[in-house]
């Protein structure tokens, strides 16, 4: 069976990381990166506490050993299914199975100017560019005469209280406190602030309510300014206009307020459900199409019991989805039944900041906060990283910024040029 797998997430790895060695399946992995990232860390780069090789691998690298896998560098265009073919910006691609794995992307909810102006966070390229933007900034801030002019550059407005918010809240919040005092001895007494804003009532809204609790507290008392039923409606000329009609003057606004899939020509229409997911069956088979598939965030399934409004888009179902996707592929090959799938609901963890995390376990139903807390955050997320080089390197910052109350990775590195190059460019 020729296979492709468009998406090398959570959800496009893991299954082809099941296909690998069965010489039942040739698999082609396409993705427009060259390498695999680990989304839940992408904010520790973003902030410099983790270099972008910590938490990235490449593909080739990851594959070399799997005779049956190959990496494709492109960027999917359009779809033609009474074919069997893929469009891609360098050429195409014919598959007896296509899986898409392609994940969400950013949700601006048709504010231009949000759009254009806010910091992203949701890949790899969007952490690095943070990174140096908020950098330069601050070095712009210790050499700003004009107050004013300089709390603009250092007050940074988060939208979305989910764990990317939460998360980038506590993180910031502590170097304020510790590392940039040290070092930017000119900002000791500029008066920066740092707001978390959300259309909900509660942070963390999947999570228990203890859980949204202690989040709430911990935030306040690391100084940060939580604004709930709040949403951002405008992001112009320096001012994040909220639907409370206030305004928070700030060159940083950092969008982690929501995503939303993405559509692809070729795929029917009708096939797309809420969000602009697509609509798959107990097998992830997505509707109206023979030979197509959808895992992870970018479809919505609705025909597990305990998730009749379809499953949550974290890291979990993408995971769950890709390893069953394979063993029911394997299945298929021999004749036999295949099995709908059905979510196993691990639980869910924030960290809020040093020694400072919470975590909900569905079964049994428990609560941690604190140091507890803090450490299974480090141990879970320390063993998904998918190299044991990765973890390694991981593990080293954490201890170093944990005893060194800092980190040395705030250097702005950025090409003179932008690379131009492509793999638009099409082989003839």
């Amino acid at each position: 069976m020729k296979v492709l797998i468009i998406g090398g997430g959570f959800a496009g790895i893991n299954l082809a990381q099941n296909l690998a060695k069965n010489k039942n399946f040739s698999v082609t992995l396409i993705d427009k990166n060259n390498y695999n990232f680990f989304p839940p860390l992408i904010y520790q780069v973003a902030t410099a506490y983790l270099e972008p090789s910590s938490i990235s691998y490449p593909f080739r690298r990851l594959y070399r050993t799997k005779d049956n896998i190959q990496f494709r560098l492109g960027e999917l265009l359009s779809v033609k299914p009474e074919e069997n073919k893929i469009v891609l910006n360098n050429g195409e691609l014919t598959y007896d199975t296509l899986i898409f794995a392609t994940g969400a992307e950013t949700n601006y909810f048709g504010m231009e100017n949000v759009k254009n102006n806010a910091i992203p966070m949701k890949t790899l390229n969007d952490a690095i560019e943070m990174r140096n933007v908020l950098l330069q900034r601050t070095e712009k801030a210790a050499i700003c005469k004009d107050m004013r002019e300089r709390r603009k550059y250092l007050n940074i407005v988060i939208a979305g209280g989910g764990p990317t918010g939460v998360e980038l809240s506590g993180m910031f919040a502590e170097m304020r406190k510790g590392a940039l005092r040290k070092e930017y001895p000119e900002l000791a007494t500029s008066v920066s602030n740092i707001y978390l804003v959300d259309g909900g009532s509660q942070l963390l809204s999947p999570m228990s309510e203890k859980s949204q609790k202690d989040t709430y507290n911990a935030l306040k008392k690391l100084g940060v300014i939580i604004k709930l039923n709040t949403r951002v409606t405008d992001y112009k000329d320096d001012t994040v206009h909220l639907s409370t009609g206030e305004t928070i003057q700030s060159k940083n606004l950092i969008w982690a307020a929501g995503v939303s899939a993405k559509t692809f020509e070729g795929i029917p229409v009708e096939s797309y459900g809420r969000g602009k997911r697509m609509m798959v069956d107990e097998f992830n088979k997505v509707a109206n199409t023979e030979n197509i598939y959808a895992i992870g965030d970018t479809c919505i399934q609705l025909t597990d019991k305990d998730f009749p409004h379809g499953h949550p888009q974290v890291a979990q179902v993408a995971i769950q989805q890709g390893e069953h996707l394979a063993k029911n592929f394997k299945k298929m090959v021999k004749g036999e039944t295949l099995t709908p799938f059905h979510y196993n609901d691990k639980g869910s963890m924030a960290i809020i900041g040093k020694n400072k995390a919470v975590v909900d376990l569905p079964k049994p139903k428990m609560h941690f906060n604190g140091f507890i807390a803090w450490l299974m955050w480090l141990f879970i997320h320390l063993m998904s990283l998918i190299s044991y080089r990765n973890r390694i390197v991981t593990f080293w910052n954490w201890m170093t910024a944990y005893f060194a109350q800092d980190q040395s990775l705030r250097m702005i590195i950025r090409p003179d040029k932008k690379n131009k190059e492509f793999i638009e460019d099409k082989c003839t």
